[in-house]
């Protein structure tokens, strides 16, 4: 690896001649460098290009300002490349980019300048009057996904007031926007957001909640047209979207809330308690604990899994020692196939929730579930040993019953 002055002998010089350049130029090279090192994926070389047309807090936006690919490169002085087989534009070798990130001062509030630049792209006239129908057609919106999908990933990283500004306007106007429809399209297809069909009653509260915007999603609170326990099309509420991506302050802001209903189900009935539950969010479920409107053992619809069975499914002790502090709660609460938090906890191998579960005189190590599976068996079946010599300890256990 190339040390520090090595680096600079390399680089150095040719990062010179690019502010040499001067004027045009020398903005148009120093500014692609800064996007295809800070951005949160790699660009296509035709999202580069509409991303340098873009003047921030605009009204308007002319894909005719954007550079040609040759030009831009022609700028960059030879240190970007354009990857012909996937159209990608990257620095020529990674030790570049460990160049420009430790140089900080070549680059003025990268991540927030990018975050103006989204925004402003997105409320533009031009965005601001696309329909879904003109977009599915369109051949011609290169930078729409990469604007829609990470400006709230950078604006985090860097919040400026123009930045701040120019997320509550678009939030103004943000029911139909077209840059809902990219978003919702790209979520993972076990994320809840996946299922939605429909963006109409997706808000910016919605969007603040699930990238965790403290400071934007305290301004929205403020405004008398947000409906603090507004949903979306799969039931969840903003506080839900938070719960579930474990953002505690904005948890917290939300739970602060005049109105709120901390407990309010999505349409699989599941709360945000659940949801925190499940993805192991200490902290959050903590905070909605505190609450006497959250009852912490209410079952889904679709599994009747109550957040216990959720938390010890998925390992999380923590969680699990929380909730079993309860006396609302119940440890041994089966789900709709019959199998309990200590069966779903022994099927996973997760040791330490099945001790803290073995430990406690409401729960029944040896009940079967609707076939017949007892823990131990799911335990062995899934070749846990440690979690099967747990059970072999326990005098509740009949290590020796057949399946049903």
């Amino acid at each position: 690896m190339t040390d520090g002055s090595g680096l600079e002998d390399t680089y150095g010089a040719t990062l010179d001649r690019i502010k040499a350049q001067g004027g045009h130029r020398s903005r148009l090279g120093t500014t692609a460098l800064m996007w295809i090192c800070h951005s949160e994926r790699q660009l296509g070389a035709e999202e580069l290009c509409h991303a340098l047309a873009v003047e921030i807090e605009s009204m308007d936006y002319n894909v005719d300002d954007a550079p040609l690919i040759q030009t831009v490169l022609s700028c960059c002085q030879g240190l970007v490349v354009v990857d012909k087989e996937r159209s990608t534009v990257q620095l020529i070798h990674s030790t570049l980019r460990e160049y420009l990130v430790n140089h900080r001062s070549l680059f003025q509030s990268p991540h927030s300048t990018i975050a103006e630049t989204c925004l402003t792209y997105l409320n533009s006239r031009q965005v601001m009057a696309l329909t879904d129908s003109l977009v599915q057609s369109s051949q011609h919106l290169p930078f729409l996904e990469y604007s829609s999908l990470y400006w709230g990933a950078h604006i985090k990283n860097q919040l400026t007031d123009v930045g701040k500004e120019l997320a509550l306007k678009l939030f103004s106007r943000y029911e139909c926007h077209i840059s809902i429809r990219p978003l919702l399209e790209n979520m993972p297809i076990d994320d809840p957001l996946h299922s939605i069909v429909g963006f109409r009653k997706f808000t910016g509260l919605h969007f603040a909640s699930i990238f965790g915007l403290v400071e934007i999603a305290k301004a929205l609170t403020m405004m008398d047209c947000v409906d603090i326990n507004g949903v979306d099309e799969t039931g969840a509420t903003s506080l839900l979207w938070a719960a579930i991506n474990g953002h505690e302050t904005v948890v917290e802001l939300l739970l602060g809330c005049e109105g709120v209903d901390p407990d309010k189900p999505d349409n699989s009935d599941r709360t945000p308690i659940s949801w925190a539950a499940e993805n192991g969010h200490e902290t959050v479920v903590k905070l909605l604990l505190g609450r006497e409107d959250v009852y912490p053992d209410k079952p889904d619809n679709i599994y009747n899994q109550t957040p216990i069975s959720w938390a010890a499914e998925n390992g999380h002790e923590a969680v699990v020692k929380l909730l079993l502090g309860r006396e609302d709660v119940n440890p041994d609460k089966p789900c709709n196939s019959g199998r309990t938090p200590i069966s779903w906890a022994a099927g996973g191998g997760h040791e330490a929730v099945v001790k803290l579960l073995l430990g406690r005189e409401d729960v029944s190590p040896d009940k079967p579930s609707n076939s017949g599976r007892t823990p131990i068996s799911w335990a062995t079946e899934n070749g846990h040993e440690a979690v099967v010599q747990l059970f072999h300890g326990s005098k509740d256990v009949n290590s020796d019953s057949p399946d049903l």
